[in-house]
């Protein structure tokens, strides 16, 4: 038999179903509906190997619906429209039992690809699933995304792996006919990266490489079977997730060597240039921003650099951006400024802009008295004029506080020169 272990024991019920118990536990979000066969189109987010290809699964066997599978590696928009006729033939328009299309790797899909899927969705054709490692707010399209509930799911526990390990050997047929002692499970573990089906896999591997029937699993019997670059990164698992984490907080510590360490073991795990360089990107304006503007460029020039020469030379590249960002003086004033005013935006909702603000492009809207009363700041000393750009509800408010370091200090006086004391530094 060629099926992997993974594949063998997939859950084909909600009982079998390890964990995600916010979602298709007793109390679940999606429980009731999953039971009731009423299901939305949705989009699952979670780390790989955490059970999303097997919750589609579940879902439409358990509603009794035709489903349909598409992958987004070799997918493209005829293909969607294939499905999308069938589907439309199968399950007729508007009936609560409309066939299920799950698509692997929803994130992967160009925005045309996408697009194809709208008419579909919308109008009840079929009932989309999508399944993506990436946050779907950056990956699927607002239009698509508006017309689907999204459903995290989170990364499986230590408990939750040896829970799928012992039911492995539950269930499975060939790991019943050995005797097989679960001594320790550290290495297994630690290799999987929390994917459940990198773990099965392993612990398939493991065992079909002895030859006697009586096995005992130990730390040291997994490492010696598992070659070692498999336990060096993961650019796919949870590692991919951790340890650029661990950079981008180095940066953010000003430690360089750390920075350096974390940059090495994804360069080593052969990580994606331009996901390194994009993280280095957001850094430079959340965790430095106007401290050193400088540091914007330098992500973006290294973002650009790396984009054209790849390995091996990125390295060296992406090493200097590293250590620059990481010995660069420390802001996160603009980052919280506008989460202030996108807070200030949500709880005041869309307040009036004030009359001399607004733009008058017809007649009309200058009888109106659009755009009158606009005081034009080059017309006045220090190009400067002391009028209002809040609206009247929030005026005064501060949303920019500037950082403790010697740019920003200047920026302070620059604001107090001009402003007074309208606002609170």
């Amino acid at each position: 038999m060629n099926e992997p272990l993974a594949e063998r024991v997939r859950p084909k019920t909600l009982d079998e179903y390890i964990s995600q118990h916010h979602l298709v536990g007793e109390k679940g979000s999606l429980t009731n509906q999953i039971k009731k066969g009423i299901i939305p189109s949705l989009i699952l987010w979670g780390p790989p190997g955490t059970g999303k290809t097997t919750l589609a699964n579940i879902i439409a066997e358990q509603s009794k619906r035709p489903f349909y599978v598409l992958s987004a590696i070799n997918s493209g928009v005829k293909d969607i429209r294939e499905v999308i006729d069938k589907a439309k033939q199968a399950g007729g328009l508007f009936t609560a039992k409309n066939p299920i299309l799950f698509i692997d790797e929803i994130h992967r899909f160009s925005k045309s690809q996408q697009d194809s899927l709208l008419a579909a969705v919308e109008k009840g054709w079929v009932t989309l699933i999508g399944a993506t490692t990436e946050n779907p707010s950056f990956e699927v399209i607002p239009a698509l995304l508006s017309r689907c509930q999204v459903y995290i799911l989170n990364a499986f526990g230590k408990a939750d792996l040896e829970n799928l390990i012992k039911r492995a050997m539950e269930k499975d047929s060939l790991l019943k006919s050995k005797n097989i002692e679960l001594k320790e499970t550290e290495a297994l573990l630690r290799i999987s990266g929390g994917d459940g089906r990198k773990l099965l896999n392993v612990f398939e591997l493991v065992v079909n490489s002895e030859e006697s029937d009586t096995i005992v699993i130990t730390d040291e019997l997994v490492l010696s079977k598992v070659q070692k670059n498999t336990v060096l990164y993961d650019k796919t698992g949870e590692q991919h997730y951790d340890i650029v984490s661990a950079f981008i907080k180095s940066i953010r510590g000003s430690d360089p060597n750390g920075a350096v360490y974390w940059l090495a073991r994804m360069i080593e795990g052969g990580e994606d240039v331009k996901f390194i360089a994009r993280r280095m990107l957001i850094s430079a304006s959340e965790d430095i921003g106007l401290a050193n503007p400088t540091a914007l460029v330098m992500a973006n020039t290294t973002f650009q650099a790396v984009t054209s020469i790849g390995y091996p030379e990125a390295r060296i590249v992406l090493s200097q951006c590293a250590i620059y960002l990481a010995t660069s003086a420390k802001s996160n004033a603009s980052y919280m400024a506008i989460g202030k005013a996108q807070q200030a935006v949500k709880q005041t909702g869309n307040l009036t802009v004030p009359l001399p603000l607004r733009n008058a492009p017809t007649k009309l809207m200058k009888d109106l008295g659009y755009g009158q009363e606009y005081k034009y700041a080059h017309d006045y000393q220090n190009n400067f004029v002391d009028a209002e750009f809040l609206p009247d509800e929030i005026t005064g408010t501060t949303f920019y506080k500037p950082g403790n370091n010697a740019r920003e200090k200047a920026l302070s006086d620059f604001i107090k020169n001009r402003w007074k004391t309208k606002y609170d530094f």
